[in-house]
């Protein structure tokens, strides 16, 4: 890598969760930007139509059918990965659910899958990815978090509990590989249009959020795109730890 802000030609790029919304525009921005990228997801269809995409406008992508809740599809996506396309230096750990809910109302079974989707899936990648960064000296981790990371709201709790455990992982991280050339960057995005809030099962708290976000011109999942693209291609003495990003008519 050089020492001023470059673009990714030569670098290998994994995202999770790349089926749509924020994931799929990533793994475009970083197409765009030189990356061979890994396209993970549940929905094969979905990734495989992303990777033709990509394809078509130049770029190089591998699709991989992986669920980051499975520990053999982690393992297998990783493997995959470095094999297919030479090595791994950027991984964005983009899937998550957002199952919003009151506490008294909360379905335990929607509780544990943002446990093991948002927060055990996003670590298990990190864990399986770390050591051939560090033996590279060099790699870039990405984690997508979220605004409820920092401030729990009524009906988050769960969801809440999720992110926050994201940003206290990641800035554990980064002070383990502070002195290894593995970066570490948290992007919370605040409301941005994508499938996340069609998924929440509680319609009280449904209707509120579309409420809430009604007369407010809310993100596109390139502007959190960009953010990511922008934390990647600054120059090795650069590490971009945390990015908050909101609607500018967001007010909290």
């Amino acid at each position: 890598m050089s020492t001023t802000s470059h673009d990714l030609d030569g670098d290998v790029a994994l995202v999770t969760g790349a089926s749509s919304g924020i994931g799929r525009a990533t793994a475009k921005a970083l197409a765009d930007a030189g990356a061979a990228v890994a396209v993970t997801a549940r929905r094969t269809d979905r990734i495989e139509a992303l990777a033709e995409e990509i394809e078509s406008e130049g770029g190089q992508a591998l699709p991989i059918t992986a669920d980051v809740t499975e520990t053999d599809d982690v393992e297998r996506m990783l493997e995959q990965t470095r094999e297919e396309l030479g090595g791994l230096d950027v991984l964005v750990n983009n899937a998550g659910v957002m199952l919003l809910a009151p506490v008294i109302r909360a379905d335990l079974d929607d509780l544990q899958q943002m446990l093991d989707v948002n927060l055990m899936g996003l670590m298990a990648a990190t864990r399986k990815a770390l050591p051939g960064m560090l033996e590279q000296d060099s790699g870039h981790i990405v984690n997508i978090s979220s605004v409820a990371g920092r401030r729990a709201n009524e009906t988050s709790g769960g969801y809440s509990a999720t992110k926050f455990g994201v940003n206290a992982f990641s800035e554990s991280l980064r002070k383990e590989t502070a002195d290894s050339g593995v970066r570490v960057t948290v992007i919370e995005p605040g409301a941005v249009d994508t499938e996340l809030g069609q998924h929440i099962p509680d319609e009280q708290v449904m209707e509120r959020m579309a409420e809430m976000v009604q007369d407010m011109t809310v993100l596109q999942p390139e502007d959190i795109a960009a953010a990511i693209r922008y934390a990647v291609t600054q120059p090795p003495r650069v590490s971009i730890n945390e990015l908050l990003v909101r609607p500018t008519d967001q007010p909290s």
